[in-house]
Parts: structure tokens; sequence; C-alpha cells
């Protein structure tokens, strides 16, 4: 299920060298996916969401792969989350996301 994956670039080093900073936020992160009223995988939907509103290729990409990866995420639902990306931010990070699940479907 919920992995303790962290995809910044800096959380390897936050983990060597600060392990109270990456305990506290291993913990957050369990605390957000708790599961308890949304599911994991609808909470991993949303999160992608963020990401792609954001327009932060990385984290849409890692996102997608994961979702994909844990919950056998499809196309179409993923497509389903950046329909309401493009109407809540617009077309630039909708094209960008649908590009990059293009990319990753071929």
């Amino acid at each position: 299920m919920k992995e303790d994956v962290f995809y910044g670039k800096g959380m390897a080093f936050v983990k060597k060298d600060y392990p109270d900073l990456y305990d506290a936020v291993v913990t957050l992160n369990e605390a957000a996916y708790t599961g308890k009223s949304l599911d994991y995988k609808t909470q991993k939907l949303i999160a992608l969401g963020i990401t792609a509103a954001n327009s932060d290729d990385r984290a849409m990409k890692k996102q997608m792969m994961s979702a994909m990866r844990e919950f056998n995420v499809t196309k179409d639902e993923i497509v389903d989350v950046l329909r309401v990306v493009l109407l809540t931010s617009g077309n630039p990070p909708f094209v960008k996301a649908m590009k990059i699940l293009y990319d990753l479907a071929e």
C-alpha cells in the first residue's frame, strides 16, 4: 500500500544528516494518508491532481506512476482527475499533464 517514498531529491540528504526532520516528514505523511474517510487510492488521485495543478512535471510523473503501480489506476481515471485540473487550473497544467500521461502510457 502506502510507501515511504519521498520524491524530492533533497530528502536523501535530510534522511542522512537530519534524521529528526526526516522522521517528522514520515510522521506527517502517515497522518495525511490515513484512509479513514477517503481510501488511499482516492487520496493518491487528489495528490496527483494537486501536482498537476502546480505544473510540477517530476511530481506529476511520479504520482501517475505510483497510482498506476499501486492501484492499477487507469489512463481514464487519471484523465478524470485532469478534467478537474483543466477546470480549476486552466489549460497549461492540463496539457502538460496529458503529455506526461501519454508518454507514460507508451
